[in-house]
């Protein structure tokens, strides 16, 4: 008769996504127990936490001076130590309380998704932060694989398929064959640095100041990377830079469009260089494979065709994109791939 592992009996394994925008955590057994946003509302006289994930979201831009609302994830790195570790906390309490009692007496094992270009003091600075906000073990996952298991990619094939993953602070791009990166890159450019060319724009051309809530609406109504929204428009509301009093601006898709180029370019830019590493094999491979779309910039309307005309290659977009590297994170901790914690 064979020993029982009670360690596994009695552990809670999680999955995480761990964002510059957004924080989605899976539970093995249980699927994807929270998506939340990456914000910390923080009471700036004492250090206290008001607010974490949605809730102080909505406290961007409109917090009294007393209450800052911080993001401490930027680029898909720890900006801010001890309020990633707050955050950190908060989502793991969170995740471990779907599970049952017996399931909670072990520190969870925890399965992180991480950017590829990241440094050796960044991976630490994750895993410290993990294992002070309640973890035990900790093992880090390049975020592209995730994200291609996360959408269903034969990865363990003798075959190319390349992944885009659009994520708020970095653009992941990969070719993964036999289970391996072959070729990747990885961009500092994300859906953050769409909202930020709005901003700017509203502001140059306008002379109108708006928040990143009002920026991120702008995006998902009317923005696009290819003409495929330039004949709608939108009423905006903001702050006269001049006056400093409240004014109303009618903006075009076109001219969103126009203000998106320089991030959506780098992003084209992180895609043909991914593809000049590719062998030659491969990158046959994805002729009839194609590029797979994943991540909340996945959804920016056009950027598959722009990607498809200028690559020469079908591009996909993923059913779920914003899931997708947490559900790739889930893949790897369920059955048989439990081998990872």
């Amino acid at each position: 008769m064979g020993f029982i592992d009670l360690s596994k009996l009695f552990s809670t394994y999680i999955g995480i996504d761990l964002g510059t925008a957004n924080t989605l955590v899976y539970v093995k057994d249980r699927g994807v127990v929270l998506a939340e946003p990456s914000v910390v509302a923080v009471k700036t006289s004492t250090q206290k936490i008001i607010a974490v994930g949605g809730e102080a979201k909505d406290m961007l831009g409109r917090t009294p001076g007393n209450i800052k609302a911080i993001r401490p994830m930027k680029d898909g790195v720890i900006a801010n130590f001890e309020i990633s570790e707050a955050m950190l906390r908060y989502f793991i309490k969170k995740a471990i309380q779907t599970v049952p009692w017996y399931r909670q007496l072990l520190h969870p094992k925890v399965l992180i998704a991480v950017p590829t270009g990241i440094t050796e003091v960044e991976h630490r600075a994750v895993e410290d932060s993990a294992k002070r906000s309640g973890a035990g073990e900790v093992v880090l996952v390049d975020e592209p694989m995730a994200a291609a298991i996360g959408v269903g990619l034969p990865v363990s094939e003798p075959s190319g398929n390349m992944i885009v993953d659009i994520g708020g602070g970095t653009t992941e791009v990969a070719v993964i064959s036999l289970a391996g990166i072959v070729g990747s890159k990885s961009e500092r450019t994300g859906g953050d640095d769409f909202d930020n060319a709005i901003m700017q724009h509203l502001r140059k051309i306008h002379g109108l100041l708006i928040g990143e809530l009002s920026a991120e609406q702008i995006k998902i109504k009317i923005g696009s990377a290819y003409p495929v929204k330039d004949d709608e428009t939108m009423d905006v509301k903001g702050l006269d830079i001049t006056n400093k009093i409240p004014k109303t601006v009618r903006i075009s898709a076109s001219e969103i469009r126009l203000a998106l180029q320089e991030p959506v370019w780098k992003i084209v830019e992180a895609v043909k260089a991914t593809l000049d590493q590719c062998p030659p094999d491969l990158a046959a491979d994805l002729i009839d494979r194609g590029i797979m779309l994943a991540g909340g910039g996945a959804m920016l309307a056009g950027l598959d065709k722009l990607l498809s005309e200028e690559t020469e290659l079908p591009v996909f977009i993923a059913e779920n994109p914003l899931d997708a590297v947490v559900n790739g994170t889930g893949v790897m901790l369920e059955g048989d791939n439990i081998w990872l914690l």
